[in-house]
């Protein structure tokens, strides 16, 4: 399984707008995509931490495809105007079960 990790901070006035566009529109287009296995975010508890988008999804392959194809870049332009500066995107491979014990 990859993951994907994308982190921005987002100006402090637009976060309710942004988290309306990311629930509504940004999630039911990442989870349609093939491979996908959830998309969520995550709000820091420390305003001046930034926000972090995770997807999830069953193989590289489909990871880079939904890059590729453009997607992942109209998702971001849907909320890049609330972002302080650019987001920084992290790939992950997770082995074994995610269960915490």
């Amino acid at each position: 399984m990859i993951v994907r990790l994308t982190s921005f901070n987002v100006v402090q006035d637009k976060i309710e707008e942004l988290k309306k566009i990311y629930d509504n529109e940004v999630v039911p287009t990442v989870k349609q995509q093939k491979g996908n296995l959830d998309c969520r975010l995550l709000e820091p508890n420390n305003k001046s931490d930034e926000f972090i988008s995770i997807t999830e999804w069953d193989n590289m392959e489909d990871a880079k495809a939904y890059t590729t194809k453009g997607v992942y870049k109209s998702m971001i332009d849907k909320v890049k105007m609330y972002f302080i500066k650019d987001p920084v995107v992290k790939e992950y491979t997770t082995k074994g079960s995610m269960a915490f014990a």
